[in-house]
């Protein structure tokens, strides 16, 4: 039995070791209001989030935009920083987007006009 807790320990902290910077659940800057957590994983050769819970007025409410894809295909590029595409539910469109991560903090831009005009926030890991 100590043997396969031995094992099961080591196994977990491999994988914490391997996991990429910008995995995680990220609490959003607030935009109009609202503010989200967003659980960030890979997908495919990436990483995706998708709001998993909402917030207004700093109470939690049934947003529809729980479920939704928020950071699209964010494809690593050394350093810490990232780049695919992202969301704005606030106006519903998807943008050019890049991520740049340091520590518990990351800033997370959408760009238009081949990335000369861009808007960012900076979200703060939650766990």
């Amino acid at each position: 039995m100590r043997h396969i807790i031995i094992a099961a320990v080591l196994s977990l902290a491999a994988t914490v070791a391997t996991a990429d910077p910008i995995e995680g659940i990220w609490q959003t800057q607030p935009d109009e209001g609202a503010f989200a957590h967003v659980t960030i994983a890979p997908c495919g050769q990436a990483y995706c989030g998708t709001i998993t819970r909402a917030f207004k007025d700093r109470a939690e409410y049934q947003s529809p935009n729980v479920g939704r894809q928020i950071v699209i295909d964010m494809a690593p590029q050394g350093g810490g920083n990232y780049s695919g595409k992202v969301w704005r539910p606030a106006n519903d469109k998807i943008y050019n987007g890049k991520a740049s991560v340091q520590g518990d903090r990351m800033s997370l831009s959408g760009c238009v006009a081949g990335g000369l005009i861009c808007k960012s926030q900076t979200w703060a890991r939650v766990q």
